[in-house]
């Protein structure tokens, strides 16, 4: 099983009802679907913040960094 995870969730994530967990029986399609999430928020979220993806043994954290 593979995990993506979203430790901290700012106001923007809330709002748009996202999941802080998702589980995945195959790496390479939480790795896509990570990333997705990821490019979905640096694009439509309010731009305070950055998020990247970072792969951590079988699981797939999305951390939040400072804005552009």
């Amino acid at each position: 099983m593979y995990k993506v995870t979203v430790p901290q969730q700012c106001g923007c994530f809330r709002r748009a009802g996202k999941e802080a967990l998702s589980v995945y029986d195959d790496k390479d399609v939480a790795l896509m679907e990570a990333t997705e999430m990821v490019n979905e928020m640096n694009e439509s979220f309010c731009n305070k913040h950055t998020f990247n993806v970072v792969e951590d043994g079988e699981n797939f954290v999305i951390l939040m960094g400072s804005g552009r």
